[in-house]
């Protein structure tokens, strides 16, 4: 109820020595003690009486039965939990595993077994035309790269001959033609 450590009640006991005095002070503790011993007593005669009437009015018997309705037996999850801890330890195709009660996998026949085939043999042609198509893409992308590279380096070698040579198919603008006269 009060929360009082070693320091508050040492602080509480300097207070009343210098409050009521040292001779008076073993009779204010005896009083203080059987006052606390009479609410203490008071308290749990308080709480027998609450005790007797909640038996009296049947609480105990309603709450045994909220607990019995609620109990995991009663519901069935026991069920559920020893389910979901066989499923947990369930191993697909173990046939050995498969115990009273539990699902049992389905026997493979030849038609179970030619459909595996079938199927093993799709993914087999999906990774092969996967890796096929893959290796196509990178070998345009290699050819593509190579073309833009050759074309720079002819683009760059072009550009300086240009630059030095005149045409021949067209007169110089600065020069006139040349007069016959003779």
């Amino acid at each position: 109820m009060f929360d009082l450590g070693w320091s508050e009640l040492l602080l509480i006991g300097i207070v009343a020595l210098i409050v009521v005095g040292p001779k008076d002070l073993p009779v204010m503790f005896r009083t203080l003690g059987r006052f606390t011993g009479k609410a203490r007593a008071m308290a749990r005669d308080f709480q027998r009486a609450m005790n007797e009437a909640a038996d009296e009015a049947g609480v105990k018997d309603v709450a045994s039965d909220l607990k019995n309705a609620t109990s995991a037996k009663k519901l069935g999850l026991d069920k559920l939990q020893d389910a979901a801890s066989q499923f947990e330890k369930w191993q697909p195709g173990d046939a050995a595993a498969a115990t009273e009660g539990e699902a049992k996998p389905a026997p493979r026949g030849p038609e179970t077994a030619k459909m595996t085939e079938e199927r093993a043999e799709q993914a087999r042609l999906i990774r092969e035309r996967s890796a096929q198509v893959a290796s196509d893409r990178i070998a345009r992308e290699k050819a593509a790269q190579e073309a833009a590279a050759a074309a720079s380096a002819d683009a760059g070698q072009a550009a300086p001959a240009a630059e030095g040579a005149a045409p021949t198919d067209t007169p110089d603008a600065g020069t006139k033609p040349a007069d016959k006269t003779t």
